[in-house]
């Protein structure tokens, strides 16, 4: 292959210019990132132009990955360490040759590397930078590098239980460190450690599933134990009761807080480490899964001056999510917003952030009237526990604040009876609630191989959609491939239902009516329920019914939750 550069390359073929290939090369020495990446970033070129120059310039054939299986003994030849600095991948071995997929094939000095470590001679071929990691993640996944840990771990390690391994190189930190750095890469909120009888299974929690990533050898359970309470800095020694702590980690350039929490059980620990990645979380309204007309009602909730919203929902349902999206939507100079929350989960630029700390006094009651104090415009409860809170947090959206809060209740209507219930008088639930957001949480279908079908004319699909069974109806489904692991699914997004107060929800607060009555109230004057909403999103494509069903629900009197 003739040695020319890609920046070369691209100028004579006419796609860039010398200017902007001397701003990349600028932007490239600052940030680190390969060059073909640099220009895509900056929008002067596309990838699918960069590859047709290098295949047709260079006569280096593209392939697609996604078609291909690498044999296991393929990824070996290559150290996963140099594979991932370069972005490679073995894809074929043929005598002495290695037919080798490259996101740059004029990285001469990834195929010199290549060359030296194996000693094959190379092939290159050209593959999206997307399709090389998901085949580097697939083919150098955490089972591969956990069972390489477990062969070269000595007995004495597996016995680990004192703070006395720190070599760099030992396989038990290799082990931990694995188990990190795939989930991070999996784009996991969760990693479950859990002992079994004869095994150590490990599961990751992905799209708010559950997935089994592997199933190891039982006596490396207590090294693996001992590892993460060395980093978290808990009592090593202390087995009987939970601990809780915290793990500061930076992978890929990325800072990520693990918060991490065992738990003994009687076949052992259980060990959940929370993963909280601040570059993954989003902080934009647009991209939560409001339709257009939940946004633009939502839209003029909060952008009021004073009074109470409530976002409600089970653990797990995106409420945090909505709310800090929402702080950064309303954030300004001339507002002053603080916050109460148990924990902190990701830090907010320009926002007063607290933590509330209960062995030390530090409630959300006591820190809500102390934030009261500091002249707030804004105010975001954490969560509402107690009725001297609620009561606080009502009298203070009364009194010329906007209040942000959440509950954990089934429904919006719920909500206003959840706080009548903890003795709030109806007039000042009826005076301050501005509205209410309800949510949960559906996997967003994989748009690669999602696929319509016609339901059968008697099936629980179209009977939750209330359409006959002689009626045209078009549904999706994900069918699993390599860029979703099969799942059918990539991502979430929410459903919501949106209750804003009026006239007529006020004068039924007032009445002490129930939930059932207010709920009707609401649907009446226009309110889209978390089931319309979700079934709306299902026939546009964005997810499947059965997510729907699984969330949204109607129980047996009719009434949806």
């Amino acid at each position: 292959m003739k040695r020319k550069r890609l920046g070369d390359l691209l100028i004579d073929t006419g796609w860039i210019t010398q200017p902007q290939l001397e701003n990349a090369l600028e932007v490239q020495k600052r940030s680190g990132k390969r060059l073909g990446k640099v220009l895509i970033d900056l929008n002067y070129v596309s990838e699918e132009a960069m590859i047709q120059v290098l295949e047709f310039q260079l006569g280096v054939p593209h392939v697609d990955l996604s078609m291909i299986d690498i044999p296991p003994a393929v990824a070996a030849l290559i150290p996963v360490s140099l594979v991932e600095r370069h972005q490679i991948i073995p894809i074929k071995k043929q005598g002495k040759k290695i037919t080798l997929a490259m996101v740059d094939p004029t990285n001469f000095f990834a195929i010199d590397d290549v060359r030296m470590v194996s000693g094959f001679d190379i092939e290159p071929v050209i593959a999206t930078e997307k399709d090389v990691l998901k085949a580097i993640r697939e083919s150098y996944g955490v089972q591969d590098l956990v069972d390489k840990a477990v062969n070269k771990m000595r007995p004495e390690d597996a016995q680990l239980s004192t703070p006395m391994q720190t070599a760099d190189d030992a396989p038990i930190i290799s082990l931990v460190n694995s188990f990190i750095s795939q989930a991070i890469k999996d784009i996991a909120s969760d990693i479950h450690i859990e002992p079994q009888e004869k095994t150590l299974r490990v599961r990751f929690r992905i799209d708010g599933m559950l997935r089994e990533i592997g199933s190891f050898p039982r006596d490396i359970h207590a090294a693996i134990v001992a590892r993460i309470k060395i980093i978290s800095e808990m009592d090593i020694a202390e087995k009987r009761i939970p601990q809780d702590g915290r793990i500061k980690i930076r992978e890929a350039g990325r800072d990520v807080d693990v918060r991490v929490s065992t738990l003994p059980t009687i076949m052992g620990e259980k060990v959940v480490m929370r993963l909280l990645d601040q570059k993954a979380v989003i902080l934009d309204l647009n991209k939560l899964g409001f339709s257009s007309e939940n946004k633009e009602t939502y839209h003029k909730l909060y952008s009021q001056s004073y009074g109470m919203i409530l976002v409600t929902g089970p653990t797990g349902s995106g409420k945090t999510t909505t709310l800090y999206s929402t702080l950064t939507a309303v954030n300004s100079p001339n507002k002053n917003i603080i916050t109460l929350e148990d924990p902190v989960e990701y830090r907010l630029h320009g926002i007063n952030q607290v933590q509330v700390n209960s062995k030390i006094g530090l409630t959300f009651t006591s820190g809500l009237r102390s934030i009261l104090r500091q002249d707030p415009n804004i105010v975001l409860v954490g969560e509402i526990r107690d009725g001297e809170t609620a009561d606080i947090a009502v009298r203070a959206a009364l009194t010329g604040h906007l209040v942000f809060t959440t509950l954990h209740t089934n429904d919006a209507a719920g909500t206003i009876t959840r706080l009548l219930d903890m003795d709030v008088e109806p007039f000042l639930v009826a005076s301050s609630v501005l509205g209410v957001v309800a949510q949960r949480l559906v996997r967003v279908l994989c748009q690669e191989c999602k696929q319509s079908y016609q339901p059968e004319p008697e099936s629980l699909e179209r009977i939750f959609i209330g359409t006959y069974s002689d009626q045209n109806l078009t549904l999706y489904r994900g069918v699993g491939c390599s860029r979703c692991n099969n799942t059918g699914y990539r991502g979430r997004m929410a459903i919501h239902e949106i209750m804003p107060m009026t006239s007529k929800l006020k004068d039924a607060i007032n009445r002490k009516v129930s939930s059932d009555i207010i709920s009707d109230i609401a649907i009446s004057q226009g309110m889209v329920t978390m089931r319309q909403d979700g079934i709306q999103k299902a026939l546009a494509g964005l997810t499947d019914i059965q997510e729907v069903m699984r969330v949204a629900y109607a129980d047996s009197n009719g009434s949806e939750t």
